[in-house]
């Protein structure tokens, strides 16, 4: 790795549309994703982003996660540096109002990457109990998926149709482009090239 690039750690749900955005914009920014599920299992997040920053200990690194673990903050000041700015991956590719508002209306978010891995995710999230019990954790305050196609999307309809089926929610679908991720890479970006930590 080159030394005066940047160094992205951190999650690998939107991959792609980071890829894509690195080099449409010609960032100095080189990347290193870790397993997307990592949320559903806080000690293996934990261990996972802490082993990735002291591995890198001497980059310059931002952090591509929201607030998806308790002791975040702590993590990342340990370690001098600061992650994207939003309360997760989601709320960076829709925008905080959007997300918000999705979320208001009894929205349960699903990217391409865990339409792919639904059983995964979900037994990862809610063990292997019965499915009637994972259903009544969906029910108990979500009122349908919301499937979120970005530009890089391939087509997941069948996947998302599944998983669907599996917690008995209704599937909607919403098309986004990657204009608000774009300005929060972009922040994160000029952010650690003007030195902050």
């Amino acid at each position: 790795m080159t030394a005066d690039k940047l160094l992205l750690l951190g999650c690998g749900i939107l991959k792609r549309e980071i890829l894509m955005l690195i080099e449409k914009n010609g960032w100095p920014l080189e990347t290193s994703f870790l397993d997307s599920a990592l949320h559903c299992e806080l000690d293996k997040l934990a261990h996972s982003l802490k082993s990735g920053l002291a591995a890198h200990r001497r980059r310059n690194v931002i952090v591509f996660y929201g607030c998806c673990h308790p002791l975040m903050e702590e993590m990342l000041e340990e370690a001098k540096t600061f992650r994207t700015e939003g309360q997760n991956c989601v709320d960076m590719l829709l925008g905080h109002k959007v997300f918000m508002e999705e979320l208001g209306k009894g929205a349960f978010f699903l990217l391409e990457e865990w339409a792919w891995r639904w059983e995964h995710v979900i037994l990862r999230s809610f063990g292997t109990g019965n499915l009637g019990i994972i259903r009544e954790m969906f029910h108990g305050d979500r009122e349908y998926l919301l499937a979120i196609r970005t530009p890089c999307s391939a087509d997941f309809t069948t996947e998302a149709e599944a998983a669907g089926k599996m917690v008995d929610m209704p599937l909607r679908w919403m098309d986004t482009s990657l204009e608000r991720l774009e300005s929060v890479m972009r922040a994160a970006v000029m952010k650690k090239m003007r030195g902050v930590r």
